[in-house]
């Protein structure tokens, strides 16, 4: 595996932190994101993560959470038909929750033909998505984290400019850690230090 440092990043003001490589730059303000949203990208790649929080989605059922975000991501980005999930799975995080009691943690991988920014569908590159959805119900919160990591890059994509088209380079080939393990790492080294962040809760 390549040796690539992580480092604990702080999130949302610091309230959480998480931990992944520093190549990956934190872009929220040049993309004006929502509060509620946090952005890292590595544009060399044309990787990207985000940090979400949202209100709890109470009619979703904590087993199948990840592949329904998963789906209505694919929704929202016109890509529904081009998905094909490739995995998905649940484990618990210990400590994570407000009473130190376990949170429930679903993950999904799945493949898409997304478009970048304006672009038309004949500018869509093919993108595999780890999603992760970590339920803090003691808050009222579904926290989601997100990857994205290029396939095959369109010559007519934006990201054709800066990482070139055809079969994205293998992480390894590059020197970098896979996005795969990036996630795991997200994924299990997200902490919440601060519960004010979320307000009263519910």
């Amino acid at each position: 595996m390549p040796g690539e440092d992580c480092l604990v990043r702080p999130l949302f003001g610091g309230a959480i932190t998480s931990c992944f490589p520093p190549r990956f730059q934190d872009v929220s303000n040049i993309r004006e994101v929502p509060n509620h949203q946090e952005v890292f990208a590595d544009p060399s790649r044309d990787e990207s993560f985000i940090f979400e929080l949202l209100d709890l989605k109470r009619e979703v059922g904590d087993n199948g959470s990840a592949v329904w975000f998963l789906r209505d991501i694919a929704n929202e980005q016109d890509a529904a038909e081009t998905m094909v999930l490739e995995h998905s799975g649940t484990l618990e995080a210990v400590g994570l929750g407000c009473g130190g009691g376990p949170t429930i943690v679903t993950t999904a991988v799945g493949k898409m033909a997304l478009t970048k920014g304006r672009q038309g569908r004949e500018a869509q590159n093919l993108v595999r998505v780890y999603l992760a959805n970590l339920r803090l119900k003691e808050v009222s919160t579904d926290v989601l984290i997100t990857a994205y990591e290029p396939i095959l890059i369109n010559p007519l994509s934006e990201s054709a400019r800066s990482v070139g088209a055809g079969p994205a380079v293998p992480a390894a080939q590059s020197g970098c850690l896979p996005v795969a393990e990036v996630f795991k790492l997200a994924v299990t080294n997200f902490k919440v230090h601060d519960w004010s962040l979320f307000g009263s809760g519910g």
